[in-house]
């Protein structure tokens, strides 16, 4: 049976101990990522506010947690905008999407982010209200593996062998449904070790979406979701605890939003898209794959598999989500000023972590979702 689109409890805990300082963004998310990276950063732009530390609301600290899938981008996003506004002070706790989703349920941080937006039995059990989800960044998931393969090689994986590999049918390398994609290559006949996320996760969400939209098998037998019943496999906490299982196992494959694999020798495979043709995540496949359906809604935002000759067929959102009525004029009004700045001018800041800046429509989404959040008396807090 499909799995249940669940999440897991509050972990107020756990994320106080994982929260990313902005005073040590740059460092966290190397932190992260398990490994180390050469990026450069783009330069801070020269505006009067960044002199000045005025024009971001009034002084004080936020508070967000959840997904993993975009923390890369968070922090380098959340320190420049620190630069910029020195009076407000941005902190996230990386724990995954489903602990994200209950955080802001319980009114635990100021804003969640996953990478599915909240569903409406989710959205009915927030304790603040109605919330409003905004659209904050745009990535793409590489599938990582550990295989010692001749130099340039470069591993070839359709979807319904992706998924025949996840379900425990194909469990050695050397399978000829894997060697029918990859001529030329001699594939050791070791066993293969999955690997996959043991927390709830916005990242298997889109994973799951898009294996269950090329696998009747997938579909059947686990389906889409942020928890799921794994067939087999290993699983890891985050982002960053996949990625270093993958680098330190052997023959072993596992799937990972693609800044983490920077600064590790970690390969992606190329996929099969719906065109025929094996991509890799890139800002240029990925874009592909958001222009096929610019149109996105917080309830119509799947953008896995789509056409196009370059489209990378494992791609998604972000979302962040907030209070649509904040009970803190002074925090909210922060708040909405950070989110307008990150899905606008902080789109800079994406492509120095591999992500794509947000399309053009969807930053004027995300505009519009944020013009809809008041504060305690009833005023828009978008200016």
């Amino acid at each position: 049976m499909p799995a249940n689109d669940g999440r897991h409890g509050p972990k107020s805990h756990r994320a106080l101990i994982k929260t990313i300082s902005i005073a040590a963004a740059a460092i966290g998310v190397l932190a992260l990522a398990a490994c180390t990276s050469t990026t450069t950063s783009p330069p801070v732009p020269a505006t009067p506010a960044a002199a000045t530390g005025t024009g971001a609301g009034s002084a004080g600290t936020l508070t967000g947690a959840g997904s993993t899938y975009v923390a890369p981008f968070f922090a380098l996003a959340f320190a420049r905008y620190h630069q910029l506004y020195p009076a407000v002070t941005v902190n996230y706790a990386v724990v995954g999407s489903s602990a994200g989703i209950a955080a802001i349920s319980a009114q635990q941080v100021d804003f969640g982010a996953s990478d599915v937006p909240m569903n409406a039995s989710e959205l009915a059990a927030a304790k603040g209200g109605p919330l409003t989800q905004v659209p904050d960044a745009l990535g793409a998931e590489g599938v990582a593996y550990n295989l010692s393969l001749p130099a340039g090689a470069r591993l070839h994986l359709t979807g319904p062998v992706l998924a025949a590999i996840f379900l425990g049918q194909i469990t050695h390398w050397n399978d000829p449904a894997i060697t029918a994609l990859n001529p030329g290559i001699t594939l050791p006949s070791a066993s293969i070790t999955v690997v996959h996320r043991s927390d709830g996760s916005g990242t298997t969400y889109i994973f799951s979406n898009y294996l269950s939209s090329v696998s009747p098998a997938w579909a059947a037998k686990v389906g889409t979701g942020k928890t799921l019943n794994w067939p087999v496999g290993e699983g890891a906490e985050g982002n960053g605890s996949v990625t270093s299982t993958v680098f330190r196992t052997p023959f072993s494959i596992g799937y990972v939003e693609q800044a983490y694999s920077q600064g590790l020798v970690l390969p992606f495979a190329a996929i099969r898209n719906q065109a025929g043709n094996y991509v890799l995540p890139s800002t240029q496949t990925i874009a592909a794959a958001a222009a096929q359906k610019p149109d996105i809604t917080p309830t119509d935002f799947s953008i896995v598999n789509q056409t196009g000759a370059s489209s990378y067929p494992i791609s998604g959102y972000s979302w962040a989500l907030i209070y649509t009525h904040q009970p803190s004029q002074a925090t909210g009004q922060d708040l909405v000023t950070m989110l307008d700045w990150l899905t606008h001018d902080g789109q800079a800041y994406a492509a120095a972590n591999l992500y794509v800046p947000l399309p053009a429509q969807v930053r004027q989404l995300a505009h519009t979702m944020l013009g809809q959040v008041t504060g305690p008396g009833g005023t828009h807090l978008l200016s």
